[in-house]
């Protein structure tokens, strides 16, 4: 599979157009449990969840463009979306929703000649679900 025209959305924006990279990790806590029933082996058990969105936009600073999106989240709480293609969701397009923390903007990045982006993780609050339809 090759990503052409992945779907990102936060807080209800569809920001496909300016996004490069969108990446969802998903992970448990693993904890150990080993006792000495375990016979010199370690046993662990999944813990809590977490996950981080992690993006590169293109930056824009117009007036209803990336900037003027982002910088007033700052320190909120918002929905996202995404998912592999911004056709229908479904079984092979699934889609990953949840809510993210914008702890963080990162407005001017790069070096002379650069194309103006920005690379910001953000990460998840709450649980992240998994939708077919």
């Amino acid at each position: 599979m090759v990503l052409l025209a992945e779907y990102l959305s936060i807080n209800s924006n569809d920001l496909t157009d300016r996004t490069r990279k969108a990446e969802l990790a998903v992970e448990v806590e693993d904890k150990d449990v080993t006792t000495y029933a375990s016979l010199g082996w370690k046993e662990v058990q999944g813990g809590l969840k977490s996950a981080e969105l992690s993006c590169e936009f293109l930056q824009d600073f117009a007036a209803t463009e990336l900037d003027s999106i982002m910088w007033p989240l700052l320190g909120t709480v918002v929905p996202f979306e995404v998912r592999a293609d911004s056709g229908a969701v479904g079984t092979s397009n699934p889609s990953y929703s949840g809510n993210i923390l914008i702890n963080g903007w990162s407005p001017l990045t790069g070096a002379v000649g650069d194309e103006a982006t920005v690379s910001q993780g953000f990460p998840t609050s709450g649980a992240v679900t998994r939708a077919t339809s």
